[in-house]
């Protein structure tokens, strides 16, 4: 993971961790708020019914005559208090604040009632409990579980979907680094022929016919670069024409002739009228590439030849052929089915996106150290 992917996946994962995890502890203390509300709405009305059973207790006796006692209610502490506040039956755990009916204090649930009616002399039932603070905690900590549980899977599935939505990028970032360092290569080669050519000419004072072709070859490999870069880069704005392809085809024959000739590549072109209506930069980028490659990947002293008509454009060589595996792979972008003679697989691509603009049908077969045969059909 290179310097810019990996910011890329920390931002990421910052994003969308951050939100998730906002999320998430927002809705966990919802949820606890909503649980504590619950529970102690729960115990409340459990430890009013137990008072209101003491009330009814102390009433009965009073009313009957019969002598008071204090019954135990589980794990609550009970206290009866009188008009002055002061205890008369049972126990209490803490102090207790007679001016509320319902509190919570360091974790003692407290509930009072005054349902006694001063009867044998009590004012005050107070009933006190922890099961309350007991079942809050156990609350907490399977919140806290659960949070946990849910954070971990949160953190798996972020990092498993940034790797995913990362990997496009990361391919087409390598693309990209590899097309660079292509370029730089593809570059180096015709510039450093012109830099040697210019130094030869300059130190014999003369200009013989080879300097002269050197530097020709050399400048036209410059260009083919820079227009299929500027071709990828930029949008042409020509319109479609009436034009005689044939002729387009005749033009880039005399363009790449020098290297025909320093390749010793003899070159049988079977010409017919063809009339298409095309952009001509298209036109000339479509038989440039396809010559080019055919140059390129061909031989020395080998043979191209060159067929068109109406209906279609072919082309065939006797180069080094293409493996059949690569063959559906050769119009993808930066593609290149082999490193015979360099290049940075992008002519087939704008070979490829031509054909499909104007619905033309392409058809390749190639055979290692055979050659390849393409033919183009317009109609």
């Amino acid at each position: 993971m290179n310097e810019v992917t990996s910011k890329s996946f920390w931002l990421f994962l910052t994003l969308y961790l951050g939100s998730s995890f906002i999320f998430l502890f927002s809705s966990s203390y919802w949820f606890y708020t909503a649980q504590t509300s619950t529970q102690k709405s729960s115990d409340y009305y459990k430890l009013k019914h137990i008072s209101d059973q003491v009330s009814t207790e102390v009433i009965k006796a009073h009313m009957m005559g019969h002598p008071f006692k204090l019954k135990s209610y589980g794990h609550t502490k009970i206290g009866l208090y009188g008009n002055n506040k002061q205890l008369i039956y049972g126990t209490n755990t803490q102090k207790i604040d007679f001016s509320k009916d319902f509190y919570m204090k360091d974790n003692i649930l407290t509930v009072i009632s005054q349902g006694t009616a001063n009867h044998l002399g009590v004012s005050y039932v107070v009933v006190q409990s922890a099961e309350c603070a007991y079942a809050l905690k156990k609350i907490r900590e399977k919140i806290f579980l659960v949070t946990t549980i849910i954070a971990m899977f949160i953190i798996v599935i972020s990092v498993v979907l940034a790797k995913m939505f990362l990997k496009p990028i990361k391919n087409k970032i390598k693309e990209v680094e590899e097309f660079v360092k292509d370029t730089t290569h593809e570059l180096n080669t015709p510039i450093t022929a012109l830099m040697m050519s210019t130094s030869r000419a300059k130190n014999k004072k003369s200009y013989d016919e080879k300097i002269i072709q050197n530097i020709s070859i050399s400048t036209k490999q410059l260009y083919e670069i820079y227009s299929s870069l500027s071709y990828l880069s930029f949008e042409s704005k020509e319109e479609d024409e009436n034009i005689m392809f044939d002729d387009v085809v005749q033009e880039s024959i005399k363009y790449f002739n020098e290297l025909l000739e320093k390749k010793n590549i003899s070159l049988l072109f079977n010409k017919n009228s063809c009339q298409l209506r095309i952009t001509p930069t298209k036109a000339k980028m479509l038989i440039n590439n396809l010559l080019s490659n055919a140059i390129k990947y061909s031989h020395p002293n080998s043979s191209i030849s060159i067929e068109i008509s109406q209906d279609k454009f072919s082309i065939k060589d006797e180069g080094i052929g293409i493996k059949k595996e690569k063959l559906n792979t050769i119009f993808k972008r930066f593609s290149r089915a082999n490193s015979y003679a360099g290049g940075f697989g992008v002519g087939l691509n704008i070979v490829d996106g031509i054909i499909k603009k104007y619905n033309y049908k392409i058809e390749i077969t190639s055979q290692v150290d055979v050659g390849t045969d393409i033919t183009i059909y317009f109609n």
